[in-house]
């Protein structure tokens, strides 16, 4: 009898596995613990926990960052699963109401930005939800929505624009984005990468080359902020792009570069007339992520 009563093995602690988690996410103990709400002192201390629990090691840990160990790998994906299934089985009896699917729209930066890690988060707080996503131009979004084809949608639009309505919920700088020690903006024409009529990207750079006069080609046509990037990156374009999209291969360009300097933009969240609390809850989630893209560029 006592040879099974040490067999036991140990039961993981959901609390733990979500710090666990928020670690392996955002690759640093300090920044998951203010995603836990916890000291780091105190995250680290439950780390120390599970790895003598495991008996075994779950990160590696340098003076800049953390990664995960086999162990860990390992271990993540029991985790995601043991707390998807906890938030399911809560959400049942505390949330019954909060099932079913929801249409959501957006344009192209933004659902290869940031929509994977909202919908994750989405899904981990109201498992019984769905969310099917549409990526297109933020015209056909808009005409989506008014066909009852979307329940809500975010759109991109230029500021003071009027005949849209909906919550603004983001603004930001547009800047000329150009590879890190390129020459595409010193060629003439200027080599632009952009996409076609109805880009508010679009409208705002070539209304400003042609009031300076400055001769440029569309170099490179495309509706995927992911391919313009690759054009920017290989040096063949400049494009009008958000200041957040830059990576470290790419520099903003403006005025002591010979080129006009750009306006800002606007995301715009639209629903539906008779929002379900199932797209409310959607809605709510898009503007925390907003929030909080906000607060860390501030």
């Amino acid at each position: 009898m006592g040879s099974l009563e040490q067999q036991v093995l140990p039961l993981l602690e959901i609390d733990v596995l979500r710090t666990f988690v928020a670690i392996a996410d955002s690759g640093s103990f300090s920044a998951a613990a203010e995603r836990v709400f916890r000291t780091p002192s105190a995250v680290s201390m439950q780390i120390k926990k599970l790895e003598d629990q495991l008996g075994a090691p779950l990160f590696l840990r340098d003076a800049r960052s953390v990664s995960l160990t086999h162990g860990g790998e390992t271990l993540l994906t029991y985790a995601r699963r043991i707390l998807a299934l906890s938030n399911e089985a809560v959400s049942r009896f505390r949330m019954p109401e909060m099932r079913g699917v929801v249409r959501l729209g957006a344009p192209d930066d933004i659902g290869e930005r940031f929509m994977p890690t909202i919908l994750r988060r989405f899904a981990e707080v109201y498992p019984a939800i769905m969310v099917d996503l549409t990526v297109d131009t933020s015209n056909q979004l808009r005409r989506r929505l008014q066909e009852q084809r979307l329940d809500l949608t975010l759109v991109n639009t230029s500021p003071g624009v009027t005949s849209i309505e909906g919550e603004i919920i983001h603004t930001e700088q547009l800047v000329w984005a150009g590879a890190r020690c390129g020459t595409a903006h010193l060629r003439e024409p200027l080599p632009v990468s952009i996409w076609e009529d109805g880009c508010c990207w679009r409208a705002d750079a070539l209304s400003r080359l042609e009031k300076e006069k400055r001769p440029y080609r569309i170099a490179y046509l495309s509706a995927h902020t992911m391919a313009q990037r690759a054009a920017v990156v290989a040096d063949l374009a400049v494009a009008p792009l958000p200041r957040s999209y830059l990576t470290s291969d790419m520099v903003a360009l403006g005025a002591k570069n010979g080129l006009p300097e750009l306006g800002s933009f606007q995301v715009r969240l639209l629903t539906s007339g008779d929002a379900s609390e199932p797209v409310k809850a959607v809605a709510d989630s898009v503007r925390f992520a907003f929030a909080e893209l906000l607060s860390l560029a501030a």
